[in-house]
């Protein structure tokens, strides 16, 4: 465990098995959020020598971030990021030297806000708008609107290996906003996955903000302006730095991190409190 930056950002690498459906009973890890405002693009490769890309600004809070390595055994390794207030509960830069937040910090690597594992898939979500969701399902088990991320990075390789996992869990949202996710895979294919009264929904795009898409087109989506600027920007770009340039361009008063990740190799590109001067690259393997 090290510190990347003073925002604070810092990168774990967790080392051996964990249970990412085991319920998190410690108090810390219950804290309630208003809101999740970030965008989401996906820029699949379409010309000879291009590299499938996943970005995403996430808009929140003054707290502490954590870039986390997992590899669990029988899974597939990634790389994701995380907030750690709602790890810690508190948004104050930790003390990693002491032994009892080292432990509080491991959590983190059942909650990935965002992040890409091995095969390519990635993933990330966005609050939306408290629409309704549908009836609790008693034949399925129940799993956090977070932890469900991880439980797609560790067990997929495609959007609808992904997909199917969702459909697997009940995935719950309150007492918490209601948010929708962004997938996407090496392959080209892309999907955002929301959910209302009647069901569970999977919608054919590749940028996700903060609205409804459900029953919406294109027209009404290209409303707002988020979604317009990073739509209409994505057919011009190609390389990470291009991805970065359009992260810039709709990040908001409050973004806390702004990552690209490479779909080929699994590598993030990380700019911190839009400091885009200084990207952190980090590879998928940690440092140990």
């Amino acid at each position: 465990m090290r510190r990347l930056d003073d925002l604070p950002l810092y990168e774990m690498t967790f080392h051996g098995s964990y249970d990412p459906e085991a319920p998190l009973t410690d108090e810390a890890l219950t804290s309630r959020v208003d809101e999740w405002a970030c965008s989401l693009f996906f820029l699949p490769a379409t010309r000879p020598g291009d590299r499938p890309l996943f970005g995403r600004n996430f808009d929140w809070g003054p707290h502490p971030a954590m870039v986390v390595h997992a590899d669990p055994p029988g899974g597939y390794a990634s790389v994701s990021m995380t907030d750690l207030f709602y790890v810690l509960d508190s948004a104050a830069p930790p003390d990693p030297a002491d032994p009892a937040t080292r432990r509080r910090m491991a959590h983190a690597v059942l909650l990935p806000f965002d992040g890409v594992n091995e095969k390519g898939l990635a993933v990330g979500m966005a609050q939306m708008p408290d629409v309704g969701v549908p009836p609790a399902a008693a034949d399925r088990p129940d799993v956090g609107s977070v932890r469900i991320i991880r439980l797609m990075l560790d067990r997929a390789a495609t959007v609808d290996e992904a997909v199917a996992v969702m459909r697997r869990y009940d995935v719950q949202f309150a007492p918490d906003p209601q948010l929708h996710y962004l997938i996407a895979d090496a392959t080209g294919r892309s999907a955002v996955v929301e959910y209302t009264e009647d069901g569970m929904k999977v919608i054919e795009d590749r940028v996700l903000t903060n609205f409804a898409m459900s029953g919406t087109g294109k027209a009404e989506r290209a409303d707002d302006a988020r979604y317009r600027a990073l739509d209409e920007g994505l057919p011009g770009a190609r390389t990470w730095r291009d991805g970065m340039d359009l992260l810039r361009r709709v990040a908001q008063g409050h973004t806390r991190w702004s990552v690209v990740y490479d779909m080929t190799d699994g590598t993030a590109r990380v700019a911190t409190g839009k400091r885009w001067e200084r990207v952190h690259t980090v590879p998928l393997a940690g440092s140990g």
